[in-house]
């Protein structure tokens, strides 16, 4: 489980470091920084499936992510005494991500490129990587650091072995230095990274791939985007928390029940209602119906993910179903460790009645995201 996340550098996230729990809520006012912490752990899943750079590059470089104010902000300008601006940089240009758990913890320093290396000034340069056993680095617990191109691992004597001297600078040593016998830490990790899932504003329009019969296969994840959602409800029934699905569906829709339906290979989910002669097909259901159960799909996936991240889920969500989908996410947080990004105050509350929630309220001071009450656990980043 991740026990501690950090980031540094990152949009509004100039300095970031909280402490997570099994079941985490992330809330705020709009603009305080939440869709950024969300997008944040997902670079950082990104890394593992090879994809951090095009990801920067899709929000438009690394120029157009970095933190953009000055580097510290003086007591004056805190105080408003003097007006804000940049100071005598210290340090050098990065974006960092990094997080720490109860096994491993790793980090990561982007920056910019030299000047005249390479016209491809928008991409940043990997220059430090780190993997180490436990919540903080130190000295004595890193098995795994890249410095630049070279990357390094400690062998099970505990020696330095040289295994990469010339690594791309887009190349992350997650992706290109895993190995069975000399590195099956670095292995571990990036496969369990690349399990994380992040469900964002299940497509629900009319032409949503949710709503239409697609080929059935067993499915025990489901898509990001919910084109699988009719096997994904099978899947459950036949393999997964049968029950448990049945009650989450009763819970918001009393009398209500679901079933999929199959021609020619191609599968199609029906609601049964109290008081309706015939079933619901899902081209037929209200969108916020919809997504309540493509939801329930999501967080009892028979083949639960370490880390799972819901950003905003009570959109198009009436009010009376906020209460059910916090039980709903209560449950899923025994199997799974989830993190929910949301301002719907009511889902917020139900949530943070549960004795296992972190609640974690961002805050914008003078354009920098700040984290309301609570201790900030320590963080050290490796150095370059």
């Amino acid at each position: 489980m991740i026990t501690r996340l950090a980031i540094s550098g990152y949009r509004s996230l100039r300095d970031v470091r909280v402490a997570l729990g099994p079941l985490n809520v992330v809330t705020g006012a709009n603009g305080s920084g939440k869709s950024s912490l969300y997008r944040a752990l997902k670079l950082l899943a990104d890394i593992a499936q090879g994809r951090i750079i095009q990801s920067l590059a899709a929000e438009g470089g690394l120029q157009s992510t970095l933190w953009a104010g000055p580097e510290q902000f003086s007591r004056a300008m805190k105080a408003g005494t003097q007006p804000v601006q940049g100071t005598v940089r210290k340090n050098s240009i990065s974006l960092k991500l990094g997080f720490g758990g109860t096994d491993y913890g790793y980090a990561i320093d982007l920056g910019l490129p030299l000047p005249g290396d390479t016209v491809f000034f928008s991409d940043p340069v990997i220059k430090v990587e780190s993997l180490w056993t436990g919540e903080q680095i130190r000295r004595a617990n890193v098995f795994a650091s890249r410095n630049g191109p070279g990357v390094r691992i400690r062998n099970d004597g505990g020696e330095w072995q040289q295994v990469y001297t010339h690594l791309a600078p887009f190349d992350s040593m997650m992706t290109h230095c895993g190995d069975p016998r000399d590195a099956i830490e670095l292995l571990v990790l990036r496969e369990r990274m690349r399990d994380w899932r992040f469900y964002d504003h299940f497509r629900t329009d009319r032409d949503a791939p949710s709503r239409k019969p697609q080929i059935g296969t067993y499915t025990p994840v489901l898509a990001g985007e919910g084109s699988d959602f009719a096997a994904a409800i099978q899947t459950i029934r036949e393999i997964g928390a049968r029950d448990e699905m049945d009650a989450a569906i009763a819970d918001a829709f009393p009398g209500a029940h679901v079933r999929v339906v199959g021609a020619d290979g191609y599968f199609e989910l029906e609601m049964h209602q109290h008081g309706l002669l015939r079933p619901l097909k899902a081209a037929e259901l209200s969108d916020g119906t919809l997504r309540y159960l493509l939801l329930v799909a999501a967080l009892l996936s028979p083949r639960p993910p370490e880390l799972m991240v819901l950003n905003e889920p009570e959109t198009s969500l009436h009010p009376d179903l906020l209460p059910p989908l916090a039980r709903l996410i209560v449950q899923a947080s025994k199997r799974s460790q989830v993190v929910v990004v949301s301002h719907a105050e009511a889902l917020v509350d139900a949530l943070d009645a549960d004795a296992s929630c972190r609640r974690i309220v961002l805050e914008k001071q003078l354009g920098e995201t700040t984290v309301r009450d609570g201790d900030t656990p320590a963080w050290a980043w490796p150095s370059r």
